[in-house]
């Protein structure tokens, strides 16, 4: 294991300094108080691109010779690989293609777009846009820059880990997302060279776990399909370069189910006031699988390039799925200043309404019973329950059904 060397990872610090932030960890009470650990996130989210992904990009083609760089650039991405590529080709004077599954977030198309790259859009997930891109640099002759199974630029990822060190020595465990295993490789391979007691941990989405599946089979494996709202890491197959690196410096790999990103984004929101997209937010969620031992763990937020209409989705079933909203349904004669008296009750257990839905045509007799669904706001799941149980005290017999914004 020689492609990836301490002196790489030295230089690769050095020159990602260039067109890096620095991202210094912060302290987080919050996540501390709740998972029993010493939380500290890495910021990467707040890199001039939105993500992480610039380090590698910008460190390999500091790699390439000059007619490497001549012939363009192209790479593919499900986002902020590609805006990591063409920020760095900007700042190296070449032409940059960049094809992206089509699913991708308006956001960090219009960004990549920004910095001067041309955009391909194809495909449903990136392993069908990875395979267009390979087809265009065969095409055109294009330098192609894989966004992870390439050497250095998962030792520019890995760059991230002489940052932590430095700033935390003490550091007892590193959480990592992976989507093909790019930044885990880099992470944990350099800080095992620094202190071989640094338990590195991968992070998947439940609905994306492909490497998971090829550490159980032992072999680089690819899923069938992929499902999740993580869009960065929604990856099929693992790098085969990489995954020899994967098996001998990761303690273990960790997965997340989409609901729990979701209530960490708003975590996130309200507790740290910063915008963490989902496939960033998946090492943070896993803080709170780690047992309550006080231990120094770092959880590295990779990106934050989130567009505004999923960002609104993502609030809302947070909200839903912290029971600060709910629906009920309760039946009532259909005449004057019924209504009001529900309201009364609501307004009394301090519960503010938010929708109403009227039904007339529930029962055959209008007169004996018409249903309301009453969409409130509450405090939370204790809030909530005491709102209901007034109202089966008065006799409404609530009855919670699914809600929809």
């Amino acid at each position: 294991m020689e492609d990836m060397t301490l002196s790489k990872f030295e230089v690769a610090s050095e020159k990602v300094k260039e067109v890096t932030l620095d991202t210094k960890l912060i302290y987080s009470d919050y996540f501390t108080n709740l998972t029993g650990n010493k939380v500290y996130l890495k910021p990467e989210n707040m890199q001039f691109t939105g993500a992480y992904k610039v380090r590698g990009a910008y460190y390999k083609m500091s790699t390439l010779k000059d007619e490497e760089l001549a012939k363009g650039i192209i790479t593919a991405s499900a986002g902020n690989h590609a805006q990591g590529v063409a920020y760095a080709a900007k700042c190296y004077g070449v032409k940059a293609t960049i094809v992206m599954p089509t699913t991708t977030p308006l956001i960090k198309v219009n960004r990549t777009k920004s910095y001067g790259a041309e955009v391909v859009l194809y495909g449903d997930v990136y392993d069908e846009a990875c395979k267009k891109a390979y087809e265009l640099a065969d095409e055109f002759g294009y330098t192609f820059i894989h966004p992870f199974n390439d050497f250095d630029v998962a030792t520019g990822q890995g760059t991230i880990a002489m940052e932590i060190i430095k700033e935390l020595p003490l550091v007892d465990i590193i959480l990592v997302p992976v989507g093909g295993g790019g930044l885990a490789t880099g992470v944990s391979t350099l800080a095992k060279m620094l202190n071989p007691k640094i338990k590195v941990y991968g992070v998947e989405p439940e609905g994306a776990a492909c490497l998971k599946a090829s550490f159980d089979a032992g072999k680089v494996t690819t899923l069938p399909s992929v499902n999740t709202i993580a869009d960065g890491t929604a990856v099929k197959t693992p790098g085969d370069k990489l995954f020899p690196y994967l098996q001998n410096n990761l303690d273990g790999i960790l997965t997340v189910k989409d609901e729990e990103l979701v209530v960490t984004f708003l975590d996130m929101v309200e507790n740290h006031k910063m915008v963490v997209e989902n496939s960033g937010l998946l090492a943070v969620a896993a803080s709170k699988q780690l047992k309550a031992e006080g231990k120094k763990v770092v959880a590295v937020m990779s990106g934050g390039n989130m567009d505004v209409i999923t960002m609104s989705s993502v609030v809302q079933q947070g909200l839903i799925l912290r029971d600060r909203i709910f629906t009920v349904s309760v039946l009532l004669p259909d005449k004057p200043g019924e209504l009001s008296k529900v309201s009364d009750v609501i307004a009394r257990e301090s519960g503010n309404v938010i929708k109403l839905e009227h039904n007339q045509f529930v029962s055959i007799n209008r007169s004996a019973a018409v249903e309301l669904r009453i969409t409130l706001e509450a405090f939370g799941t204790e809030h909530k329950e005491k709102i209901i149980a007034t109202l089966e005290k008065e006799g409404y017999k609530p009855r919670l059904v699914r809600t929809n914004m």
